[in-house]
């Protein structure tokens, strides 16, 4: 796949595809149905701050705290099955220590895209 910006190859991440079909009927069968819908609301509310909040962290301020919260995000879009999502966490999670801000700021817009993608193919409460 091209980045339809550049021309150049997308990154992996973005190859992936927004959602594991059978991710969330897996957790319904481990948990039940109303159980994993609390808990998949729960995730939307917690990624939407991570978000948010990856945003407003200063980058050579807080670098541990976003690798730390990537590897948060990373964990809960797994769960999931927003593979899109997970692997954009690992790599901020994995590159946060040499990303320069406007890298930075470009990953977090790819991570953005992924989340709107992600919620896009929600599964039909």
């Amino acid at each position: 796949m091209l980045n339809t910006i550049t021309g150049a190859p997308a990154p992996a991440a973005d190859t992936e595809p927004a959602r594991a079909p059978a991710a969330f009927e897996e957790l319904v069968r481990e948990i039940g149905h109303g159980g994993a819908c609390e808990v998949r609301d729960v995730f939307w509310a917690d990624t939407n701050a991570r978000l948010k909040l990856l945003r407003e962290l200063a980058l050579d301020q807080h670098r541990t705290r976003i690798a730390r919260e990537a590897h948060s995000l990373k964990g809960s879009a797994r769960t999931f099955g927003y593979r899109r999502l997970a692997a954009l966490a690992v790599q901020l999670e994995t590159s946060v220590e040499r990303l320069s801000d406007v890298e930075y700021c470009g990953l977090l817009d790819r991570v953005d895209a992924a989340y709107a993608a992600a919620l896009a193919q929600e599964p039909a409460r």
